[in-house]
């Protein structure tokens, strides 16, 4: 499945079930908890979806609310080592097991969580 047809085949729906998914396993995890600030775990959801959702071919919301994704700036302030890497991708893992996609959506955004997460 290419990149702009994911929106396409999951929806808002799907992005919104993989998200949440992924963010109510955050709060208790020793590596990535410590690296959301509480308060704002609600704004740091909507923000990955959004921005997945319009990288996705749906509509690009985090572009005209944010700008430029500039994903290496926005996360600078915080320290991801390999065992951050390690630790997002697992949690991105059980959240696609409970998120249920179709699996050609999965596996091409998969494929771009393992480049982004190494990008960064």
């Amino acid at each position: 499945m290419q990149d702009d047809e994911v929106y396409a085949g999951i929806g808002e729906d799907g992005f919104r079930r993989l998200v949440a998914a992924f963010y109510r396993q955050v709060p208790g995890d020793d590596i990535l908890g410590p690296m959301y600030p509480p308060d704002d775990l609600a704004g740091a959801e909507e923000r990955l979806r959004d921005f997945l959702v319009g990288r996705f071919g749906g509509p690009p919301r985090y572009i005209e609310q944010r700008g430029h994704p500039r994903l290496r700036m926005r996360h600078a302030p915080f320290r991801i080592d390999q065992a951050g890497r390690v630790r997002w991708l697992q949690l991105m893992e059980r959240a696609f097991a409970e998120a249920q996609l179709p699996q050609p959506a999965e596996q091409t955004l998969r494929t771009f969580f393992q480049s982004v997460a190494s990008f960064l």
